[in-house]
């Protein structure tokens, strides 16, 4: 069975940012053999890496601080074939909780064996203009330092939206999204 998971970023459990995600579980829980799972992160408390080196001395797969919901995360990252980041744009970048859990899932995934390798990874942002570059651009750095294989799509992957339920008026990041879920289905048949 292959799985999906979809980290929500977006401080919002039901805003634009998850139908971005759903849009593209619609393509992808087509298919037999996959499993889709979204986490909402958003608007919990989260630490960000201190650089104290513990995760990489003791070897065990997680973070030393366990009083926020990373260690789940990072656990349900390592056991997914896909992995989408998704956070709204906020000044030009994403939310700091998702910044947290790439910070604080880098260091224990390389750390630990490199756990991430050759997992697929897409990032997606909705913006209501501009930024979402940026917030990409960073969600997809992780992925490549984490040495993951990251698919395209048609445009990049984000969508124009200000008030929750925008991203029904935009066909094109609608479409975006269906295009990334069929290169990322395509890409499962060859892992």
């Amino acid at each position: 069975m292959k799985r999906v998971l979809a980290v929500n970023g977006s401080p919002r459990a039901a805003g634009n940012t998850a139908a971005m995600i759903e849009t593209i579980f619609s393509v992808l829980s087509e298919r037999e053999d996959t499993v889709c799972e979204m986490i909402h992160i958003g608007g919990k408390p989260f630490r960000g890496c201190t650089g104290c080196g513990s995760c990489v001395r003791n070897q065990d797969r997680k973070c030393i601080f366990d009083d926020d919901p990373v260690n789940g995360c990072i656990a349900k990252m390592i056991e997914a074939d896909v992995i989408i980041l998704a956070s709204p744009t906020y000044f030009s970048t994403l939310t700091p909780e998702l910044k947290a859990l790439i910070d604080r899932a880098g260091r224990v995934t390389r750390g630990n064996g490199n756990l991430l390798k050759r997992k697929i990874g897409a990032a997606v942002s909705p913006a209501r203009r501009a930024g979402s570059l940026n917030t990409l651009q960073t969600i997809q750095n992780f992925f490549f330092i984490t040495e993951m294989i990251v698919p395209g799509s048609s445009y990049w992957n984000m969508a124009q939206v200000r008030n929750i339920g925008d991203l029904e008026q935009d066909a094109e990041g609608i479409a975006t999204m269906k295009n990334l879920a069929e290169n990322i289905s395509w890409l499962l048949d060859r892992t």
